[in-house]
């Protein structure tokens, strides 16, 4: 059974006509890095919404179709009981701090869920830790940089030990260093600890190396998912206004002058230099 599946999804928010989003069906297995793509206005942020069951119990509005997370019908549950199993990180990380030290952030949920003392210790620091930012933990949450609150907004996702972390434009804010930093973070603990990864970005020169699975909305459906290099060799990915990464263009151009650099398109810029220099190795 898959983490995450909709079938059918659509939703419309109060006071509009036109869905949101319209016949989504998607699945998404445990332990895969999602990222989801797509133009501005395209549904991605609603969609998320849906998963951590924001859409439809906070939003209102009319839902059809159906969703299960973690084997959950979101539709009818609480969003407390969703939230044992899914995180969300929003674009903007000041709307999820508030404290008056970090670590304090970082312990609001588990506080909430009546975490014990000494075991909520134990996954603060363990959050702290995994987010390297441990050391500032003393420090108020306003007065670090745009990098380190993110980085504060998922260790407060992390320390609830979610299974599903969704991050809607998590870096939108940063300068593209930064933001390598932020989604290295991530993908680690994808990698390490088995945390399943939900993605909203439109970056992919940053994030498509990272990603097993890719899904392209436009216009409130989903038009493309699957095996990223699949569709990022797409020439429908493009049309719809798909920011394609420099080096998989680059690759595209090079085949097109014969150049033999394999048949795996690359997904980021080391990727592509690796696959030249076997090349000219080879010549």
């Amino acid at each position: 059974m898959a983490l995450i599946e909709t079938k059918g999804l659509t939703y419309t928010y109060p006071g509009t006509s036109k869905p949101s989003i319209h016949d989504v069906s998607i699945k998404i297995e445990k332990g895969e890095f999602v990222l989801i793509t797509g133009p501005s206005g395209c549904g991605k942020t609603t969609l998320c919404r849906c998963f951590n069951g924001l859409v439809p119990h906070f939003y209102q509005g009319e839902i059809k179709g159906e969703i299960t997370v973690a084997g959950i019908n979101t539709l009818d549950q609480h969003t407390y009981e969703i939230a044992k199993h899914v995180g969300l990180v929003f674009q903007n990380p000041e709307n999820q701090l508030f404290a008056l030290s970090i670590e304090k952030d970082v312990a609001f949920g588990l506080e909430n869920m009546g975490t014990a003392r000494e075991e909520m210790r134990k996954k603060v620091d363990w959050a702290l830790h995994q987010t390297g930012i441990y050391d500032i933990r003393e420090r108020s949450p306003h007065e670090i940089s745009g990098g380190q609150q993110q980085r504060v907004a998922i260790a407060s996702v992390l320390a609830m030990e979610p299974e599903i972390i969704v991050l809607d434009e998590p870096t939108s804010f940063l300068d593209p260093l930064s933001a390598e930093k932020i989604f290295d973070v991530i993908y680690k603990l994808n990698k390490e600890q088995g945390i399943t990864v939900v993605l909203v970005e439109h970056r992919l020169d940053l994030t498509a190396k990272y990603t097993n699975h890719l899904i392209v909305m436009d216009q409130g459906t989903v038009r493309l998912e699957g095996d990223p290099r699949d569709i990022l060799s797409n020439e429908e990915t493009r049309r719809i206004g798909v920011g394609i990464p420099k080096a998989t263009l680059l690759y595209q151009m090079l085949k097109k002058e014969n150049c033999n650099l394999g048949n795996k398109t690359p997904l980021g810029s080391e990727e592509l230099a690796d696959q030249i220099l076997e090349e000219l190795k080879g010549d």
